[in-house]
């Protein structure tokens, strides 16, 4: 019992530590641009929904944007209701992921990876553009 309860104890300050780290660095980094993209993205609840959806199926993970997020808001970059929409958007994000991976999709799979090659190489520019 007394190994359970340290272990509990120890990750939950190793989470709140790691968190703390997060918010500092990020008010570190953060320029100016970041803090305008966060607030164009946040300034509607259903935009910030939405790209909290789009982000967690890109990534895969909704707790890494939760994470991201609530790192946001303890470096003073985001707001609590700019960060709920954002969370929102995580939880319905792993949902679509997991419907799509439902669905039997392999079989476009393909043609997508395909479709991706060909955008790939039109936008890449020329080594002699640059």
């Amino acid at each position: 019992m007394q190994q359970f309860i340290f272990g509990v104890l120890g990750g939950i300050s190793l989470l709140l530590l790691s968190v703390d780290m997060m918010g500092k660095s990020l008010e570190r980094a953060a320029g100016d641009s970041l803090r305008r993209i966060l607030s164009m993205l946040t300034s509607n609840i259903f935009i910030s929904v939405i790209v909290g959806a789009i982000v967690t199926a890109v990534i895969h993970s909704s707790a890494a944007v939760i994470v991201l997020t609530v790192g946001f808001v303890n470096a003073g970059l985001m707001t609590l209701p700019q960060a709920l929409g954002i969370i929102y958007g995580a939880n319905i994000g792993t949902t679509i992921t997991g419907q799509m991976m439902r669905l039997n999709l392999t079989q476009y799979a393909l043609p997508i990876i395909f479709a991706g090659v060909i955008i790939t190489y039109l936008t890449k520019k020329r080594e002699s553009d640059i």
